[in-house]
């Protein structure tokens, strides 16, 4: 089983990280006939920016301060594409959306999510993919690429004696 991999924290370059995730979706969205206008692209960059899960009135507040006519459906209509193209996870628990690290591919990301500060990080492990593939076959069903969210207390908090509500 793979080691969950938190979210990139502490100084580093969120640049080369937006510009990395943003330099895969070109490609991605070129080899799908998608398109990536530039309203999509600047909804990517908002998500990339910290590495932490964003709700989509935190991002349509960023894109107001570049754009008059920034309204709510302009950014869920982004975040729709971003999502079907597999570039976004949507995290239900958070009612929050994060970049995707393995766009390339479909699979179910298996999170795990902090009840207390909402720290996410993402496991992406093949046995269990395929173990959920497998069970869900047994059963008469097809698992689409969705998440997996598995919540619980991330290590700070449970050494702050915080409690698992």
């Amino acid at each position: 089983m793979s080691k969950p991999r938190p979210r990139k924290t502490g100084p580093h370059d969120h640049s080369a990280c937006i510009d990395r995730a943003v330099n895969t979706a070109l490609e991605i969205c070129a080899a799908r006939g998608l398109n990536l206008t530039p309203v999509r692209k600047r909804v990517l960059e908002i998500v990339w920016r910290a590495h932490e899960p964003i709700g989509a009135y935190e991002i349509l507040a960023e894109l107001a301060k570049e754009r008059d006519k920034a309204a709510p459906p302009t950014v869920y209509r982004a975040l729709e594409f971003l999502m079907g193209a597999g570039l976004v996870h949507r995290i239900d628990t958070l009612n929050a959306f994060l970049g995707c690290d393995a766009p390339g591919h479909a699979h179910v990301a298996q999170f795990l999510v902090c009840r207390n500060c909402h720290r996410v990080a993402e496991l992406d492990d093949p046995t269990l993919n395929r173990v959920l593939a497998e069970k869900s076959r047994s059963m008469g069903f097809r698992i689409e690429p969705s998440a997996l969210e598995i919540k619980g207390l991330c290590n700070d908090c449970a050494a702050h004696g915080s409690p698992a509500a």
